[in-house]
């Protein structure tokens, strides 16, 4: 800030009524420059924009200075003062005051119109404060800028009202700390409690008092007009038990514009607000509260203004200085303030006056007079205080520790009372200021923290007494009252807490009072027969908003219990189909049989309706009557099974089922896996959650399994688990972990090409789809009927390629070995030779669980061919042209290996598949049936029964052929021409247009 008068960057007022966000504006603006300061009215609302400061830009670059408090970090960038206590000739980028119209107070006016007159920042400045400012500002600072700021929300006025009808969320003020104890006194009997709020406490004091308001604890605050300087608080409604005040000197009324400051503090952002009188305050005149609701004052015509620049050459020039009256049509001399009469007072003194030799002499007298009186004791007392401590600063540089700490030890004790706490609260400020001062004291940190302490101390037992005055009840109280039939101020507040003449009884859980445990049992039986009276009305409010409350604020656990957001409000029951669970309520008696009838009725609604979108396929199933026969019997066994019946268990009937049959079946999205019969959407994570509660009701379990964790394939088997938990959970045990049945099915199709007799190895496609390693995909295959061999090979390192011909331009791999295995002829001079086979096995490509296997019967299924995954164990590799002999020499590494083989144990072994024949019939269902020549028919259990033989070949390891013509080869099986599938629009149009051709 500096101290000239001369205008820097722009000036700019933002003027207008109370919630109107100037405050969070200038906020906005100071933290958009690197430097800034902002002047408030009040030591609470600097420590509350403080606390906002820093959670935006952390406490490293934001300083606090009020009288009584100041923190100032190294690399302060951010001021928040208190208008007195801005720093003069700072420099700062940015300044702010706010509450501007205080320049026509007759107290502090003079310090905020001589802010207005000089207070400037290097590229803006902003002057906050009411609408009634504009005149004076535009007259005094002509380069100002107005902005104007109409109000988030409106002021009604709704007249008088008494204390007992006070609306929920309401403000009382008043202007004397007799009337704000007695409204509390009163609120303490009829609302159960209010929190005080007075511009003397500290701001730990006021920000715990707030919080019994904020937090729904009280429901009503107490306040003097400290709340109209912009203190944020969640108030609806502001009464005014009275309409005067003492100023500091008499008695006056209040005026339109203070009125209107306060009353503004009703509604908050876009939420209107209202204001009337209460107690023995008279109604506000009509025309009074038309300008009150409408923002109309009139014009601020005169600001008080004293002298800043002041004379240190002797107290009389000093004094002289502080008096020069002022010639300026706008502003007016202020009246004679604290600080000048405590300098009158210590200056007529001998012993003062002979300690007053030069200027600096004179100017440290004038800054012990600034300190406030906090006390509020009598002038001449203030003044002997003040004495003294000139004394000590003049003789011996500083105030003696000794001397503070039997001043700070007299203060510092928490017993007494609520006026006695408050008292010594404010004689520790005092000691506060000093502290703060440089240079007053030998240890700065330590008398700061000291002092910090003590009011910190002083603060909490403060709040304490209020509190158990004004809000706490006693139990004997309540007795008293019981007994005597009187009617009881009974409450529950919004975070559930029930609350009778003040005292928390228990609290109320969904539909259920839970009661406090501290009481006798004589008393605990009185406690909740006066709980109940409160209780009733509120239940059935509460049953009323639960009715109407959304599907989306309920959820089922694991454990089947019925949650609304946080609370249980009840749990599901075995019903009478494993589909339809009874949803119970938890409801106290007490409530009436209408609230519990109506809290069962909601919550049975939800579960039907969670039930019925979560199992959607399944139902829409069991609901189509065009499935008939045998058919309805699978789908009967699969609403039973909850969507998920192993094949072994209904294999006969799934023999059975002709061709119509299943795809009636498949159209409702049922697959027909090798080992479970299953519709795919049942296995999202929500279905098999709900599904796993809905299993473990109809099992008539104690404790439900929790659902595995979404998204993994294989999960530990856990022999633990109840019998049929891994079904229910989607998942088949296989060895020692339990694989998805989809993933299984996926992996079985794999399976279906290989030589299961011969043996084969896995694939990296196996092993990707299970997300196994080795060995345990061979556990898992052990679990699945297969017998694994381990051995171990040298581990063929890669050959590196040649470098490619420029000419003809090198091509893809697929493409190069379609041409030279596919279309070539093989050379004459190779017959008889033993040579590989051109076509490694491959595995075919991965298909998703949800995608339909049919194919048209004449569709040719071609798979290039690839290079293969490993090298066999047996196959040479040759050595590369350029290889040395030591590193032919070398170890060679060794790998491990398993081949699997089709091993079924049917004694306490593995677990049996279907039935003979079925898996190599249902892989032709699929789109996926055997292969012709080579092809693989599948036995008991859904094993593939082997290749049945390599195909015939001719000399030199060469295929037969029926022609001349390169032969195709491809992995899928070739399927006979005159079969065509019924399920198959495509198939059967092609046949037809065969038949005509």
């Amino acid at each position: 800030m500096d101290g000239s008068t001369t205008d820097r960057g722009r000036i700019a007022a933002v003027l207008g009524p109370t919630n109107t966000g100037k405050t969070h504006y200038a906020i906005e603006r100071m933290l958009a420059h690197r430097t800034g300061i902002i002047g408030l009215p009040l030591r609470l609302l600097a420590r509350e924009v403080y606390d906002r400061i820093v959670a935006l830009r952390g406490p490293s670059v934001v300083a606090l200075v009020t009288g009584e408090e100041r923190i100032v970090p190294e690399r302060t960038q951010y001021w928040v003062c208190t208008v007195e206590a801005m720093p003069v000739g700072l420099g700062a980028d940015f300044v702010a005051i706010d509450e501007i119209q205080l320049c026509a107070d007759p107290e502090r006016g003079h310090v905020f119109t001589d802010r207005l007159l000089h207070a400037r920042g290097y590229h803006e400045t902003l002057f906050l404060g009411a609408a009634t400012m504009r005149g004076a500002i535009a007259a005094l600072v002509p380069r100002a800028q107005f902005l104007s700021r109409e109000r988030y929300s409106q002021l009604v006025y709704t007249g008088s009202k008494k204390i007992s009808r006070m609306p929920p969320r309401s403000a009382i003020v008043g202007f004397s700390v007799e009337n704000l104890y007695a409204t509390a006194e009163l609120l303490r009997r009829q609302k159960g409690g209010a929190a005080v709020v007075m511009g003397a406490l500290s701001p730990r004091t006021r920000n715990a008092q707030v919080e019994l308001y904020q937090n729904g604890d009280v429901d009503v605050l107490v306040a003097t007009d400290a709340i109209g300087m912009g203190l944020n608080l969640d108030i609806r409604h502001v009464a005014f038990s009275g309409l005067r005040k003492f100023d500091g000197r008499r008695m006056r009324e209040l005026m339109p514009n203070e009125l209107a400051q306060i009353a503004g503090r009703a509604g908050r952002y876009t939420q209107d607000g209202t204001f009337g009188v209460t107690g023995e305050a008279p109604p506000l005149d009509d025309d009074l509260a038309l300008a009150i609701q409408e923002h109309r004052f009139a014009p601020i015509r005169k600001l008080f203004w004293r002298n800043s620049d002041l004379e240190f050459g002797s107290v009389a020039r000093l004094v002289a200085s502080l008096e020069q009256p002022v010639e300026d049509d706008w502003l007016s001399r202020a009246r004679e303030a604290d600080d000048l009469m405590a300098l009158k007072a210590i200056s007529d003194r001998e012993e003062v006056r002979a300690r007053i030799n030069d200027a600096r002499d004179v100017r440290l007298l004038w800054d012990v007079c600034r300190i406030p009186d906090f006390r509020g004791i009598s002038h001449t007392e203030h003044a002997e205080l003040l004495g003294r401590i000139f004394d000590f600063l003049h003789d011996l540089g500083r105030v003696p520790d000794d001397w503070l700490a039997r001043q700070v030890k007299r203060i510092d004790r928490t017993e007494g009372d609520i006026d006695t706490l408050s008292k010594r609260l404010a004689f520790i400020r005092t000691w506060t200021y000093v502290a703060q001062r440089d240079g007053w004291v030998d240890d700065v940190a330590h008398w700061r923290g000291a002092t910090r302490a003590v009011e910190d101390r002083l603060s909490d037992a403060l709040h304490g007494a209020l509190t158990q005055r004004f809000v706490d009840r006693r139990t004997s109280v309540l007795l008293r009252r019981l007994k005597q039939k009187e009617s009881l101020v009974a409450d529950v507040n919004d975070k559930g807490e029930v609350t009778v003449e003040g005292q928390v009884l228990g609290r109320i859980e969904g539909f259920r009072f839970r009661q406090d445990q501290t009481a006798s049992p004589d008393e605990a039986k009185t406690l909740r027969q006066a709980a109940m009276a409160a209780l009733r009305p509120e239940f059935h409010l509460r049953a009323d908003r639960f009715y109407n409350t959304p599907d989306t604020e309920f959820d089922v656990t694991e454990q089947g219990g019925l949650m609304w957001g946080d609370q249980a409000i009840g749990k599901l029951v075995k019903g009478d189909d494993p589909l339809k669970p009874t949803a119970e309520a938890f409801v106290d008696d007490e409530a009436g049989p209408e609230v519990v009838t109506k809290v069962q009725r909601r919550l049975q609604h939800f579960i039907d309706r969670r039930i019925a979108a979560q199992f959607e396929p399944l139902l829409a199933l069991s609901r189509d009557e065009a499935v008939t026969g045998l058919a309805r019997g699978v789908a009967f066994r699969l609403r039973e099974g909850f969507g998920i019946v192993p094949r072994a268990e209904i294999a006969d009937d799934i023999k059975a089922l002709d061709q119509d049959a299943r795809g009636m079946l498949r159209k409702h999205g049922v697959r027909f896996g090798q080992f479970t019969i299953f519709q795919p959407l049942l296995l999202k994570p929500a279905p098999t959650r709900l599904r796993l509660v809905l299993w473990g009701l109809w099992a008539g379990l104690d404790v439900f399994p929790e659902s595995p964790p979404p998204g993994l394939v294989t999960i530990p088997n856990d022999g633990q688990q109840p019998k049929g938990y891994y079904a229910m959970s989607g998942y088949r045990p296989a060895g020692a972990r339990a694989i998805r049945i989809d993933m299984l099915e996926r992996l079985a199709d794999m399976l279906r090409t290989r030589d299961t007799r011969a043996g084969f190895e896995a694939t990296p496609d196996m092993l990707s789809i299970s997300g196994l390693t080795l060995e345990q995909f061979a556990d898992l295959m052990g679990g699945l009927g297969y017998r694994a061999e381990r051995g171990e090979r040298a581990k063929v390192k890669p050959v590196p390629a040649p470098v490619p011909a420029p000419e003809p331009a090198a091509t893809d791999a697929p493409e190069t070995m379609d041409e030279s295995v596919l279309g070539a002829e093989v050379p004459t001079g190779l017959e008889g030779a033993d040579t590989p086979d051109p076509m490694p096995e491959q595995a075919p490509p991965e298909v998703p669980a949800d995608t339909p296997p049919e194919v048209p019967a004449d569709t040719p299924a071609e798979t290039p061919p690839t290079a293969p995954d490993e090298v066999p164990g047996d196959a040479p590799a040759e050595a590369p042209p350029e290889s040395r002999p030591e590193e032919a020499a070398a170890p060679a590494e060794m790998e491990v290996f398993y081949t699997f083989t089709w091993a079924p144990r049917r004694q306490g072994g593995g677990p049996r598949g279907p039935r003979r024949g079925e898996g190599g019939r249902e892989a032709r269902e699929q789109g996926q049936g055997q292969r012709s020549g080579g092809g693989q028919p599948r036995g008991e259990g859904g094993k593939p029964r082997g290749k049945g033989g390599k195909p015939p070949r001719g000399k030199g390891g060469k295929p037969q052929r029926e022609d001349d013509g390169p032969k195709v080869f491809s992995a899928k099986p070739e399927r006979k021409k005159d079969r065509i599938d019924p399920d198959n629009p495509f198939a059967q149009a092609l046949a037809g247009l065969r038949d005509k051709t």
